[in-house]
């Protein structure tokens, strides 16, 4: 990630698991649990407590999704998306997410580290519209471990380490 304009452009989270993404100007990422306030820091998500793909709960604790997709999605579809629309907490600018698997990256304060792409699910186009799996696929967002604790705000940062 050469880029210095990488950023976060929105942060959301659930509550619990189905409802709304919220918006968020700033939220506590937790080494190991997730964003306070959100579905999968409660494990209270769709995958808590399950090993899909070989992943633990903390290895899902943050999930991150570029904002140039919605873009590409909405030229490629026609399919148009809000940030939070994917379900991922962070929404990013300027960032190769699939390049960050198995890298450090700082985020805001937090330090974290990308475990695994995050492909779509059926049950996110059941909350969209029909076409928004296929629109998604190896473009769905990253896993990503949050190793050290810390504030992540709209506008902050993002480094590789």
């Amino acid at each position: 990630m050469s880029d210095r304009n990488a950023r976060v452009t929105a942060i959301h989270v659930a509550p619990e698991a189905g409802e709304a993404m919220e918006a968020k100007n700033e939220i506590a990422a937790v080494k190991g649990r997730g964003l306070e306030g959100d579905r999968y820091f409660e494990r209270d998500g769709s995958w808590s407590g399950q090993q899909g793909r070989d992943l633990s709960d903390a290895d899902r604790a943050l999930t991150l999704f570029e904002a140039e997709t919605l873009d590409l999605v909405e030229r490629d579809t026609g399919i148009s998306l809000d940030p939070g629309d994917h379900r991922r907490n962070i929404t990013t600018e300027n960032v190769a997410l699939d390049h960050l698997v198995e890298e450090r990256f700082r985020v805001g304060e937090a330090v974290c580290e990308g475990v695994d792409l995050c492909e779509p699910c059926g049950y996110l186009e059941s909350l969209t519209e029909e076409g928004v799996y296929d629109a998604l696929v190896h473009r769905g967002g990253l896993n990503a471990r949050i190793v050290s604790s810390g504030t992540i705000r709209v506008d902050d940062p993002i480094e590789l380490l």
